[in-house]
């Protein structure tokens, strides 16, 4: 009796078999209702590709086609033929008396997590972004942990990308950093956004194959880090492969990888525009989130990039006029007496420290460095005066120069904020190296500081109030060219008291609803990354407004993947997404 209670009477038999279709409804829910070859289907009359009305639909030879999209179905089970639909929800049915009664509500054939972790592995490997919209959505209501969602996209993103860690997986890692600070939906979104950038990476791209850790553990790690370092120097990506294999085998601890890792990506000069480090360090923080027990499939999908990137120190901008990289190679040769010099005391960086970094002149910058090490100065300590310095390029940015040049003190900012992650995880000399790599760029980009834009005047705490700002604020990224506008505001919401966190929130969510490019994602993460560690309020201000700016000055977009995420949204809720006279 247990079963025949949850069933509903919905319409007379002779009517539907007489019609052949009917919709109706049945405790909130939608249903369709088909007499087709002798039996009687019901499934949800909510198409679940877009939600289109599936009893306007069509039936032939046991096949329901919504005139949508041409989604098909097979009707007995609700199976779809086309993978970018989902399944159909169908209902058991008995005839009583004449009527048709329905149950509508029975037990799934899957537990919600496991239906959506499935469709999200579909829709990665089909690049369909209206299905990862609906299993970043599915899996959030579901109880599953964005790590659980992470690892899954970072898995398949390390696997199914012959090249290996690319935009994608690095655009999924800044938005787990990010989700502190984000709303409950803004968190979802930020999945999505993630997830359907590493879809789009692996699109049409050849599987990576794995190369095997060599049969031993008697070689040191001292051996195998000499050893992973030659073979990205003669850019042999299968030997560094089996290399870092063999350490991970071997159980080099997080660490010692990152040691690895980083003293390769430090061998030459600002590898690839700083790409190179940068997904070294993401790669790092992401599996801190899901774990290191998942390094060996996601740390040798770094390798390739690694042995393939450009070096600056081959490029004219490191040799002429200055020969940089020969006065950097110098300060690396002296590097263990500079800093055997300052074992045992602790620096402090001089009040002019910034402003020595944003020198015109290289040997003075080098030199501060050299001097900052002779007086103890650590990695990290420095890494973090030279993050500063390249983060004040960005919100001192002329906007008299071209457009692209937003992205060359972008890639300076990202490049020394990954620097400076790095040496907090790992002390580990050779990030000296990156640290002057970073300060020489914050150099090289002098010009684009010329005139520097003003910082925002700071605002009267009875200039208006905070609401004001922060309205201004989003309302400026709808409009192209707003850039000191948005700085502006930025700058004036926390002149006035305004809570940092909120605006963090806010910037993110007006991030998340752009087709916002690579980045811009790296841009609004190092930002927030470099002034969640900093207890200066001026030195918090200017790097908001560094974001701000440059999300102004990529923003308004198309809009188009939060058009997708907004109907998924809906017709996860139940809503119709069609409506007469749409």
């Amino acid at each position: 009796m247990g079963s025949i209670d949850r069933f509903r009477e919905t319409v007379p038999l002779a009517e539907l078999e007489r019609e052949g279709r009917v919709q109706t409804s049945v405790d909130g829910r939608a249903l369709a209702l088909f007499h087709h070859e002798g039996e009687i289907r019901v499934v949800d009359n909510r198409c679940p590709h877009m939600g289109f009305p599936l009893s306007e639909g069509s039936v032939e030879d046991g096949v329901l086609t919504c005139h949508w999209h041409h989604a098909r179905f097979e009707l007995s089970c609700g199976d779809t033929f086309d993978p970018w639909a989902d399944d159909v929800q169908t209902f058991p049915v008995e005839i009583r008396d004449g009527s048709v009664y329905v149950d509508p509500h029975p037990e799934p054939d899957e537990p919600p997590a496991e239906h959506w972790m499935r469709r999200l592995e579909d829709g990665l490997e089909q690049n369909l972004r209206l299905v990862v919209a609906k299993s970043a959505i599915g899996l959030a209501d579901a109880g599953v942990s964005s790590d659980a969602v992470v690892e899954r996209g970072v898995r398949f993103g390390s696997r199914y990308r012959e090249s290996g860690w690319g935009p994608g997986l690095t655009i999924l890692a800044a938005m787990r950093n990010v989700l502190p600070d984000l709303a409950d939906d803004d968190r979802k979104r930020a999945l999505y956004q993630g997830l359907v950038h590493v879809a789009g990476d692996c699109a049409d791209a050849p599987p990576r194959f794995d190369q095997e850790p060599f049969d031993t553990e008697d070689v040191s790690f001292e051996r195998l880090k000499a050893w992973f370092r030659e073979n990205i120097k003669v850019r042999d990506a299968d030997g560094a492969e089996r290399v870092l294999r063999t350490a991970i085998a071997n159980g080099a601890d997080d660490a010692h990888l990152a040691e690895m890792l980083v003293a390769a990506a430090t061998d030459h000069r600002y590898l690839n525009t700083g790409h190179t480090l940068d997904f070294v360090n993401k790669a790092c923080e992401v599996l801190d989130h899901v774990g290191w027990d998942h390094g060996d499939a996601v740390l040798p999908s770094l390798i390739e990039g690694m042995a393939t990137a450009t070096r600056a120190e081959e490029r004219s901008s490191w040799r002429q006029p200055v020969d940089l990289a020969a006065m950097v190679s110098e300060t690396f040769a002296d590097l263990d007496s500079l800093v055997e010099s300052g074992a045992g005391t602790e620096w402090s960086p001089p009040a002019s420290f910034t402003e020595t970094l944003l020198s015109d002149d290289p040997e003075i910058v080098v030199a501060a460095l050299e001097d900052a090490i002779r007086e103890g100065a650590s990695v990290e300590a420095l890494a973090r005066e030279v993050a500063f310095a390249a983060g004040t390029r960005v919100a001192q940015f002329a906007t008299v120069n071209e457009f692209s040049d937003w992205n060359t003190v972008h890639h300076t900012f990202t490049y020394a904020n990954a620097v400076h992650q790095l040496a907090r995880r790992t002390g580990a000399r050779e990030l000296y190296r990156g640290v002057f790599d970073a300060a020489i760029n914050v150099y090289l980009d002098r010009f684009l500081n010329t005139p520097p834009a003003p910082l925002p005047r700071p605002a009267s705490s009875t200039e208006t109030d905070l609401s004001v700002h922060l309205d201004e604020l989003l309302d400026s990224f709808d409009v192209e060219g707003e850039v000191d506008e948005a700085g502006r505001r930025a700058a004036h919401y926390l002149d006035c008291g305004g809570d940092v966190s909120l605006l963090r929130e806010r910037l993110a969510e007006s991030l998340l609803r752009e087709d916002a490019g690579f980045h811009t994602y790296q841009a609004l993460e190092a930002g927030f990354t470099q002034a969640e560690l900093r207890d200066s309020p001026e030195e918090v201000r200017t790097l908001l407004v560094a974001v701000a700016r440059y999300l102004s000055a990529h923003f308004p977009t198309r809009r188009e993947r939060e058009q997708t995420f907004t109907i998924a949204a809906r017709l996860h809720r139940g809503e119709k997404i069609h409506e007469e006279g749409q």
